[in-house]
C-alpha cells in the first residue's frame, strides 16, 4: 500500500528563516506551530519527509557534521516525528546537481524509498523552489509564509499549522 506524505522545506517552513545559513544549534528556532502541525499530520498517518537544499557545505560555510548536529537538534525538539531528511548539498558555483531543488531527485529517491502515493501528498515550501519539484512529481503543493504570487502553488498559507487545516480537509 502506497504511502501518504507531507514533504517539508527546512528554513522558513520548520525553523525560523534568518536570510542566512541556518548550521549552528543556536541559530536554529524552530516556527511556532510547526511541532503541533507535524503531530497532527503523524496521528493522520502522514510520512514527514524534509527536502532541504544545504549548498553551504559544497561553498564550505559549513560542514556535513554541522547540519547533521542541527538536523539531529530538529529530530529531538520535533520528538522524533520527522521521518526523513533529503538534503543536497551542493551550489550551482560549484557543481551540477540534479538533487538540488528545483530539481526532483531528492523527490524521486524519496518517493522510491518509502512507496508514495503522489496524489495523497504535499509539499509545504516558502520559495518557489520548493513547489517547482513537486508539482513536477504530481505532488500537491502549500506556498508558505509569502505574498508572492506563484504558477506552482496549489494552495498559500500563513505557516504550517495553517496549511494543516488545507491539507486534512
Amino acid at each position: 500500500m502506497a504511502a501518504k506524505c507531507v514533504f517539508l522545506d527546512r528554513d522558513g517552513v520548520i525553523n525560523r528563516e534568518r536570510g542566512d545559513y541556518t548550521y549552528k544549534v543556536q541559530d536554529f528556532e524552530i516556527i511556532k506551530g510547526v511541532y503541533e502541525a507535524i503531530k497532527v499530520l503523524k496521528n493522520l498517518n502522514y510520512l514527514i519527509i524534509v527536502i532541504t537544499n544545504q549548498a553551504g557545505i559544497s561553498r564550505q560555510i559549513f560542514t556535513r557534521q554541522d547540519m547533521e548536529i542541527c538536523h539531529r537538534y530538529m529530530h529531538k525538539k520535533l520528538d522524533y516525528m520527522i521521518d526523513d531528511i533529503f538534503y543536497c548539498p551542493y551550489h550551482p558555483d560549484q557543481t551540477a546537481s540534479l538533487c538540488r531543488k528545483p530539481d526532483s531527485l531528492m523527490f524521486e529517491r524519496a518517493i522510491a524509498k518509502y512507496h508514495i502515493d503522489h496524489s495523497a501528498s504535499w509539499m509545504a515550501g516558502d520559495k518557489e523552489w520548493d513547489l517547482i519539484p513537486a508539482k513536477k512529481t504530481g505532488i500537491k503543493t502549500i506556498f508558505i509564509n509569502t505574498d508572492k504570487e506563484s504558477d506552482y502553488a496549489d494552495y498559500y498559507a500563513p505557516d504550517l499549522i495553517t496549511a494543516v487545516n488545507e491539507i486534512i480537509k
